[in-house]
């Protein structure tokens, strides 16, 4: 419970009101991590959040995080400076099933700021790419002022055996992409529902939508993923701010297969 001084290396902007922290461990420690898990993070006079990993989990020699500054707390995470120190505990939680998924097609659908959880399952399936079929990534976002990682997406883009199809909810006359929310995009997906995996990470009515079309057209729900992470606390599963039905979300989640969680998601303001 006691979080350790962690260095931030460098802190670089993604776009307007987002920003991505890079960290050292104390005394060249490894930060082992697996896709999907997050970490408390604790700055001094503030308190403590609980952020995704959004780094590489084949790069051990720091953690990244992708914060979104909507409050005194995110504001003050993102204004640290290089050299200062971030209090860090974890990673904690149950990640993404990229072992499980071994030898299946991957779908990788985003919303806004959620690209950055799902960012550390397409760094490993592309650096372990003969253990993975097709790879579909379907991100949305507000607009083109807030894609992140832009030039990542075009790199991914160009992978082999590798789709990414974008959209955004307001394109204004410039934009040139396309149009409209995330499942927009599945007339253009090439599916085989008995061979996929999905992932899903973004606002919750998204994931809902999402994930029931992605069932609708075959795909098992035991092989749709979500995301939820809701108000974690202690990370530990002993305040319970973060109980969602029987689950503790910090350590029965967050990652959690829709199969699991959909009568969960039926239910109004739990």
């Amino acid at each position: 419970m006691v979080p350790s001084p962690w260095v931030v290396r460098q802190v670089s902007k993604e776009t307007p009101d987002t920003f991505t922290l890079v960290l050292d461990p104390p005394g060249g420690a490894r930060a082992k991590f697996t896709p999907g898990q997050f970490s408390m993070l604790w700055v001094g006079g503030v308190g403590e959040l609980p952020i995704s990993i959004s780094g590489d989990p084949a790069r051990p020699e720091s953690l990244t995080y992708t914060v979104r500054s909507v409050g005194p707390a995110t504001q003050s995470l993102v204004s640290r400076q290089a050299g200062q120190t971030v209090g860090v505990r974890g990673p904690y939680g149950i990640g993404w099933p990229i072992e499980a998924a071994t030898g299946r097609d991957i779908i990788v659908a985003a919303g806004g700021i959620g690209l950055a959880p799902l960012r550390p399952v397409i760094y490993h399936v592309l650096a372990n790419r003969a253990d993975y079929g097709r790879l579909t990534i379907l991100y949305g976002a507000r607009n083109p002022r807030d894609i992140l990682f832009r030039k990542e997406l075009a790199v991914w883009a160009k992978q082999p055996d590798t789709q990414l199809l974008s959209t955004v909810d307001y394109g204004g006359v410039a934009w040139r992409g396309h149009v409209g929310v995330v499942t927009t995009l599945f007339k253009r997906l090439r599916l085989q529902p008995a061979k996929t995996t999905a992932m899903i990470c973004g606002p919750e009515i998204m994931m809902r939508i999402v994930a029931r079309d992605l069932i609708a057209r075959g795909v098992s729900g035991e092989d749709v993923y979500l995301s939820m992470e809701r108000n974690m606390k202690c990370a530990v599963g002993l305040c319970g701010h973060c109980q969602w039905g029987p689950h503790f979300v910090c350590k029965d989640g967050p990652v959690f297969p829709f199969s699991r969680i959909a009568s969960l998601l039926d239910r109004h303001e739990l």
